[in-house]
C-alpha cells in the first residue's frame, strides 16, 4: 500500500512509530506536513497539492492532527477522502471527537457512563453550575483543552466560581463536572483499534496534581480491565465513529465514566507500559480495511 501520514513533526514517537511499522511491513509512506498542503477545490475533481506536486495515487492516509490545527487538518483529510482514499479515522469523527461538548452529548444520548457535567454561556449561572455538577470540588474544563492543559479543580465553591467568571468573563468555553474522588487521581486509558481492545494502561498523576496525563509528569503502568470497561471503551469508539482512538475513563462507585474519547492518541505512553506493538495493530488494521472509496461520509459529512 501506499499511505500519507498527514504530521507536522515526524519526529515526535507516534508519528515516528506509525511510519516506521508501516515501511517494516512492506508498505510505502510519505509523511506530509499538513499545514503546507494547498486544497484545490475544483468541480468533480478535487486535488490536493503539496511541495508543488498533486497528491495522488494513495490507498490510505493516517492523520495525526494537532489539537490547535483541528480546523485545517480535517479540511485536508476530507479532501483525501472525497479523492477516495481511505483515512485511518474520518474528518467527521476527529471534528466530533475535539468538540468536548459535543462527544459528550453523543455519548451520553447512547447510554454511556459520564461523570455529571454541566455547561452554560451566562457567567451568572456559576453557582446553579456547580450545584448541577454535585457541589464543589468540580473538575472545570477549557472545551478546547488537550494533554490536561486547560484543566482545573475548584476545591471549594468560591475558588470554582471565581474560576468559571473569569473564564466566561473572556468569553471562553468550559465545561464544569463532578469530581470523581474515589478514583485517586487515576485514571485508565484503552487503545481501541477496529473495534477492539489492543492495550490499556493506568495513568497516576504527578505528587499533588489530579490530572493523570503523562505530559504532566505522570506515570504508567499495564492494568487488566474488567469486562465492563473494556465494553465501555469499545462502545465509546463506535459512538463516535472511530477506528482508532484512546479512551480515557475513571473507576468511579457506579461503574466506569468516560472523559475523553482521543482521535489521535499518544503511542509512547501505552507501548511502553503494556508491551504492546500498537503501531503495527494500526498498519494492520489499514491492511484488512482500506479499499478506494469506502469512507462512510466520504467528506460529506
Amino acid at each position: 500500500m501506499r499511505i500519507a501520514v498527514m504530521t507536522q513533526n515526524t519526529k515526535l514517537y507516534s508519528s515516528r512509530r506509525l511510519i516506521e511499522a508501516a515501511r517494516e511491513r512492506g508498505h510505502k509512506v510519505e509523511p506530509i506536513k499538513t499545514l503546507q498542503v494547498i486544497i484545490n477545490i475544483a468541480s468533480h475533481r478535487p486535488s490536493l497539492f503539496y511541495n508543488g506536486e498533486m497528491l495522488e495515487g494513495f490507498d490510505a492516509v493516517i492523520p495525526r492532527i494537532g489539537a490547535s490545527i483541528t480546523n485545517y487538518g480535517t479540511a485536508v483529510l476530507r479532501q483525501f477522502e472525497m479523492m477516495g482514499v481511505f483515512p485511518l479515522n474520518e474528518s467527521v469523527a476527529i471534528g466530533r471527537s475535539r468538540d468536548k461538548l459535543r462527544s459528550l452529548q453523543l455519548l451520553s444520548r447512547r447510554g454511556i457512563g459520564l461523570p455529571v457535567t454541566a455547561f452554560a454561556h451566562d457567567p451568572k449561572r456559576s453557582a446553579e453550575v456547580i450545584e448541577m455538577a454535585g457541589g464543589a470540588p468540580v473538575v472545570i474544563k477549557l472545551l478546547e483543552g488537550t494533554q490536561g492543559i486547560g484543566v482545573v479543580l475548584g476545591d471549594t465553591e468560591q475558588s470554582a466560581r471565581s474560576v468559571i467568571e473569569a473564564f466566561r468573563g473572556v468569553n471562553i468555553n468550559i465545561l464544569v463536572q463532578e469530581f470523581i474522588r474515589e478514583a485517586g487521581g487515576t485514571d485508565i486509558r484503552a487503545i481501541v483499534v477496529g473495534g477492539k481492545v489492543v492495550a490499556a494502561m493506568q495513568r497516576k498523576g504527578a505528587e499533588g496534581d489530579f490530572r493523570s496525563n503523562l505530559h504532566r509528569g505522570g506515570s504508567a503502568k499495564s492494568i487488566k480491565i474488567t469486562p465492563e470497561e473494556r465494553s465501555t471503551a469499545i462502545r465509546s469508539a463506535k459512538i463516535m465513529g472511530l477506528n482508532v482512538c484512546g479512551v480515557d475513563m475513571l473507576r468511579s462507585n457506579h461503574g466506569p465514566v468516560v472523559m475523553e474519547v482521543n482521535s489521535s492518541p499518544g503511542l509512547e505512553g501505552i507501548e511502553e507500559a503494556s508491551g504492546v506493538d500498537v503501531a503495527a495493530k494500526v498498519i494492520e488494521f489499514l491492511e484488512k480495511n482500506a479499499a478506494p472509496g469506502k469512507t462512510r461520509t466520504r467528506g460529506k459529512g
